[in-house]
């Protein structure tokens, strides 16, 4: 039966397909090892970890689906970052926090996450139904997404996918991009893999604003004022300058969906008479004094008609904007490009501490016979361009430096003008060849269709279902901390303490006090280490208290303690 598997009738009841699911049994524990971590419970179930458990079932077992959607979301809140990792832990202690005798191995927990995966697109489906949950619940005056790409390393050997710039490395390495979508706090609404990327504008044309469209319920305040005045958007989209398109720009807004992102391409710079200084209020009510100046542009050579704002940064370097939402202030325009960075720190502390870029899955499956790639002899050509162009500016740079440094005399004029000769004619040697090689590129076509691909350059896709469902867990659960991050800053001296102080208690061992007669599961965390955090922990449980939440599978509330109080 495995390790502190105690409840053996009910086992081999299972075994024999006579038990759909174990019932959810607490009993009395102490000292259990990580028990902080069912100080979530409350705020998972607010997220919607079991809403919509319609969409999923397993067949009769010993483990029902709620104990496997609790599992997996308190495994991700407790920094275990993947299934395998969670043979080191106790199996017993986590069952305990579950109401069973012990939790599934490492092979069970696999199987049963394959059977929820086994339907193609049912990960997207529940991502979907989720992210209109989220929506509608931090739905502002206006609506307001964040759009970006996150490059994920693949390391493995199935398969020979294309390569991608990885800023945070600096390097092309074999990847996959997954296309985000964002609220203004970075907190996630849905993840779109792409198995071969074409880049941020082909991405907010083809996913983005699509998935917006499908997914967005506009409220009813917001709807009233789109049809009083027709400049208010339907909704803000704000990206970086990779996805700076003039022409996209202008068939958004014929959606009414507005854009917010950098001119990749500014003009000359404003004199500095223009700039006014203005108070700008930032995410969580941070303002700052920001010299601004704005005015209408056109773009492309549609001549787009934008907003254009520029920030007079530090020695008066300009920082240009462009907008195409026609209503509101230039600074707020300013503040929601800024707020931009809080999509990036959500990138990275998912990479540190949810495990973002674990490969769940060693599989992988063919690609649609209608997919474009980029063509591998245009992109070796396209390469050996790159270096041509970078040995011809030395070659100039040489020749534009040369000087004499000597005495002047016949013979050092002569040596000088023999060097200045060969450099130039090595120069003339490698535009040749540059020429030469862009009248190849030229010729060659620029993206192919991967069935077309040569077999030394063929790919397939890695299987994205497992990936999207573990992901949408960890949105659940990033979405959770998030919440309870909000309730401990209340307390906290230093706000930016808030989700270390939960990964600690997460950490901290609890007592498990299950009163049958009450129908009560009193969890009683132990002290901290410092007594300030004790007072936030105190508050923490008190708000929670007020939730009155049961324990899922149980009629038992939920009360939390700190120590003897």
């Amino acid at each position: 039966m495995g390790y502190a598997a105690t409840r053996i009738e009910e086992r081999v009841a299972a075994s024999q397909g006579l038990l759909d699911s174990a019932s959810i049994e607490f009993a009395a524990g102490r000292d259990i090892a990580g028990g902080g971590v069912l100080l979530a419970v409350p705020a998972l179930l607010a997220m919607g970890l079991l809403a919509h458990q319609d969409l999923y079932a397993l067949p009769a077992g010993y483990y029902g689906l709620t104990s496997i959607f609790l599992l997996l979301a308190l495994m991700a809140l407790a920094r275990i970052p993947s299934l395998e990792k969670l043979r080191y832990q106790a199996p017993g202690e986590w069952g305990q926090l579950l109401g069973l005798d012990r939790i599934p191995e490492v092979r069970t927990l696999r199987e049963k996450v394959k059977i929820l995966c086994a339907a193609a697109g049912r990960a997207v489906q529940w991502n979907a139904a989720l992210a209109k949950q989220w929506i509608t619940e931090d739905q502002t005056a206006e609506p307001v997404f964040y759009a970006d790409g996150h490059v994920r390393v693949y390391h493995g050997k199935l398969t020979t996918l294309p390569k991608h710039y990885v800023s945070r490395q600096r390097l092309y390495q074999r990847a996959q991009t997954d296309y985000w979508i964002n609220a203004m706090d970075g907190q996630p609404f849905c993840c779109v893999n792409q198995p071969v990327d074409h880049g941020l504008v082909a991405a907010l044309r083809e996913d983005v604003v699509p998935w917006v469209m499908e997914n967005l319920e506009v409220s009813a305040e917001h709807q009233r004022r789109m049809d009083a005045d027709p400049g208010v958007p339907l909704a803000t989209i704000v990206c970086d300058r990779e996805g700076y398109s003039p022409e996209l720009f202008e068939k958004m807004w014929e959606k009414r969906i507005a854009v917010i992102t950098y001119h990749r391409y500014p003009k000359e710079e404003w004199p500095v008479e223009e700039f006014r200084e203005e108070t700008v209020e930032l995410a969580r009510g941070v303002t700052v004094q920001w010299k601004l100046a704005e005015r209408t542009t056109e773009l492309g050579r549609k001549k787009v008609q934008v907003r254009e704002v520029r920030r007079l940064a530090e020695g008066d370097r300009q920082i240009s904007m462009v907008s195409t939402h026609p209503g509101t202030e230039g600074r707020r325009l300013a503040a929601l490009l800024l707020a931009r960075w809080s999509q990036e720190n959500y990138f990275r502390y998912m990479r540190q501490h949810f495990g973002l870029d674990a490969l769940v899955e060693y599989g992988t499956e063919p690609m649609a016979d209608t997919v474009f790639t980029v063509n591998p002899v245009w992109r070796e050509l396209n390469a050996k361009v790159r270096q041509m162009q970078a040995q011809w500016r030395r070659v100039k740079a040489m020749l534009g430096a040369a000087k004499l440094e000597k005495e002047i005399s016949e013979s050092v004029v002569l040596e000088f003008q023999m060097h200045q000769g060969q450099l130039q004619e090595q120069s003339d040697h490698v535009e040749r060849e540059l020429e030469a090689l862009k009248v190849q590129r030229k010729a060659a076509r620029h993206h192919v269709l991967v069935k077309d691909l040569p077999k030394e350059h063929a790919f397939q896709r890695l299987r994205p279902e497992r990936k999207h469902f573990l992901d949408t867990i960890k949105m659940i659960s990033y979405r959770a901390e998030t919440s309870m991050v909000s309730i401990v800053r209340e307390k906290l001296a230093r706000t930016d303490d808030g989700r270390a102080l939960l990964q600690q208690i997460f950490q901290t061992p609890a007592d498990l006090i299950p009163d049958l007669q009450a129908q009560t599961l009193t969890v009683r965390l132990h002290h901290l280490t410092q007594g300030a955090h004790d007072l936030v922990i105190r508050h923490l449980c008190e708000e929670l208290n007020a939730t009155e939440t049961l324990f899922p599978g149980t009629q038992l509330k939920l009360v939390y303690k700190l120590g003897s109080a």
